[in-house]
């Protein structure tokens, strides 16, 4: 399923937002301009390697520096591909702004590396002892994704599903859009953990997925949740006349 837009009115230009998805296209066009191993050396200095930070004395013999912790928020702004990045950043640019109308500009960019903080310290408890480098800025996202499930329930997806070679798009209710999708990470997180090995890093969606529903409460300002739902009167939040 690719969401192509949903419904709900952005209230404030998607300052944060912006400035995230600009970060992101700059670092991958930089890393897209080192190629070939330069690149691989990049990745596993700026990313995530998770044995790296289990096994220090490991880490320091094979040659990884002393990196202070920085690569827990360097690696949700590095991407592999082109695929990789657009996907992420479009997924961000649709769910972001709803969010960011809530949180505030500098509220977003809080929530944002904390859901990411969350995304790989689940990933990294599943897999201690991966030498794989883990970038990119899912983690982050699915907290995002997270959020919106608590605010926007009611909101709508419009959604392309391929079949074979033809498009059906499908206007999707959210929560059922993103529950689908949180299950599905769920799934394959369960079944590359009972092969011994992780292409993608499933349990980082999921962290970042559970950690965004939990935090949105702790970042959501009063009175600026102008289009969420109220689960008492199933209606607009009244606090804010919607």
């Amino acid at each position: 399923m690719i969401p192509i837009r949903d419904n709900v009115p952005r209230v404030t230009m998607p300052v944060a937002v912006s400035a995230i998805i600009l970060l992101n296209a700059l670092a991958f066009f930089y890393t897209q301009e080192l190629g070939g191993r330069a690149m691989a050396q990049f990745f596993h200095l700026y990313g995530v390697v998770p044995v790296r930070f289990f096994e220090p004395e490991w880490a320091l013999r094979v040659g990884y520096p002393d990196s202070s912790g920085w690569p827990l928020v360097s690696y949700m702004f590095l991407h592999g591909g082109w695929f990789h990045v657009i996907m992420n950043m479009w997924m961000l640019w649709i769910f972001g702004d709803n969010i960011e109308d809530v949180t505030g500009h500098g509220g977003f960019v809080v929530f944002y590396l904390l859901c990411g903080l969350a995304a790989v310290g689940l990933h990294m408890l599943f897999e201690q002892t991966s030498p794989m480098p883990v970038i990119g800025a899912s983690g982050a996202i699915a907290g995002v994704m997270g959020a919106y499930i608590v605010l926007y329930p009611h909101g709508r997806v419009l959604t392309l599903i391929p079949i074979i070679i033809f498009p059906l798009f499908l206007r999707i209710p959210s929560y059922l859009f993103l529950s689908i999708w949180f299950v599905s990470q769920v799934v394959s997180g369960v079944i590359a953990s009972g092969r011994g090995a992780q292409g993608v890093a499933w349990w980082a969606h999921v962290g970042g997925f559970v950690a965004g529903i939990a935090l949105i409460h702790l970042f959501r300002r009063a009175g600026h949740c102008r289009y969420c739902y109220n689960p008492d009167t199933r209606d607009y939040d009244p606090e804010s006349g919607g």
